[in-house]
């Protein structure tokens, strides 16, 4: 499997993104690169995914998850966590509180974000 991001999960992706830090703006900076890979197979929307790391820089050591977000007002319960490996965009999954499946990305404008400790001032422990 190798395609493009769906709109409504580029869309989490993008928000997921938005800050200060280096962190941040050299994942930002993936997001054009960003190929779907797999998915999950229990039917929700989690996608693996891969960038082309011809075309861009890794980003600097952090923790992870990078990102952590909840949707507070959605019929799931549902939460979103995004990964790196080797300081690049590895996968985007969404989980549920409920145990059913997400079958569809909710909307961005929902996310209630989590950043890890440090990543404003570029100041992240652990691996990338």
């Amino acid at each position: 499997m190798d395609e493009p991001l769906s709109p409504d999960a580029s869309a989490v992706l993008t928000a997921l993104l938005d800050g200060p830090g280096p962190v941040l703006a050299a994942l930002r900076a993936q997001v054009p690169y960003v190929r779907v890979t797999g998915r999950c197979g229990c039917g929700c929307v989690t996608v693996d995914l891969e960038v082309d790391r011809g075309a861009v820089a890794a980003a600097p050591g952090h923790d992870r998850p990078v990102v952590e977000a909840g949707y507070a007002d959605d019929e799931y319960g549902a939460g979103v966590l995004l990964f790196t490996a080797e300081g690049y965009v590895s996968g985007l999954e969404i989980y549920s509180a409920s145990g059913d499946p997400v079958t569809e990305w909710p909307d961005a404008a929902g996310l209630e974000i989590e950043r890890r400790p440090g990543f404003e001032r570029g100041v992240v422990s652990g691996g990338g």
